[in-house]
């Protein structure tokens, strides 16, 4: 099953959380509602994750090596702007290699490169991609 499908909405995305949209950032977040130990009300908490923005970047490119920025922005619910620093940090760092391809750019991911983290550097990426992703990829 592609790690992708079915996370075109929102709601898809959140889980038992809530969507909704945060019009100044132009995209959808997840709220959760929580018991506010004081009186009792309830409030809105945003939803985290255990992965970061830089591993679900990853994640798309080796999916789709050959998505857009705006793709993976909507997929992981960044900005463009976004997407665009982290794949820069990741080709920097050596993760993420670029080969230009006409007028698109096609990503290629070094999967045989340890974590970075000094908890998690005795793995290689591609131990990260089997966790979240179905072989072939």
């Amino acid at each position: 099953m592609n790690w992708l499908a079915g996370q075109s909405s929102a709601s898809n995305r959140c889980g038992s959380g809530h969507p909704a949209f945060d019009v100044k950032r132009k995209r959808w977040r997840c709220q959760t509602e929580a018991m506010d130990g004081n009186d009792g009300r309830k409030t809105k908490t945003s939803e985290w994750t255990f992965l970061t923005n830089h591993t679900h970047v990853l994640i798309c490119v080796v999916d789709a090596p050959e998505s857009r920025m705006r793709d993976i922005a909507d997929k992981v619910g960044i900005t463009e702007r976004a997407v665009q620093r982290i794949l820069g940090e990741l080709e920097e760092a050596g993760y993420v290699q670029r080969v230009r391809t006409g007028r698109r750019n096609r990503y290629k991911v070094r999967k045989s490169l340890p974590l970075r983290h000094p908890i998690e550097k005795h793995r290689r990426v591609s131990a990260l991609l089997e966790l979240i992703l179905d072989p072939p990829w």
